[in-house]
């Protein structure tokens, strides 16, 4: 190859190369048929291996995707019943003070009373 190549030099050296490559192949050895048929069942049982290792691999992903999912659930039930036990103290607190509150309320109001109840005879006998 030379800088003073023409374009149909260069197109006639590529057609020349294709001829000899052809003539190359016509003269390789024909394949039998028992080779052919050979050739098919490797073929096709690479295929199949592929397909059931793509199966597997999907069946895989989808189990994670379940477990992440089963954790995700579980994480939240718990956080829910986490969630419920602080609401059932808070109101069992809140239940105790009102009740501990009413006692106190009753036993002053009973305090009152007595205070009340004796002195008011005493006072309604003095007038």
């Amino acid at each position: 190859m030379t800088y003073n190549d023409t374009f149909r030099d260069r197109a006639g050296r590529s057609a020349d190369a294709k001829k000899a490559l052809l003539e190359k192949l016509k003269a390789a050895p024909k394949m039998s048929e028992a080779e052919l048929a050979e050739r098919k069942a490797a073929r096709l049982a690479r295929e199949q291996a592929e397909i059931d290792a793509r199966a597997a691999k999907q069946a895989a992903i989808d189990a994670e995707k379940a477990a992440i999912a089963k954790a995700k659930a579980d994480a939240e039930a718990a956080k829910l019943a986490a969630q419920r036990e602080a609401e059932n103290k808070a109101a069992a607190d809140k239940a105790a003070k009102a009740a501990a509150a009413e006692a106190a309320r009753a036993k002053l109001a009973a305090s009152f009373m007595l205070g009340d109840d004796s002195r008011y005879p005493a006072r309604k006998g003095k007038k």
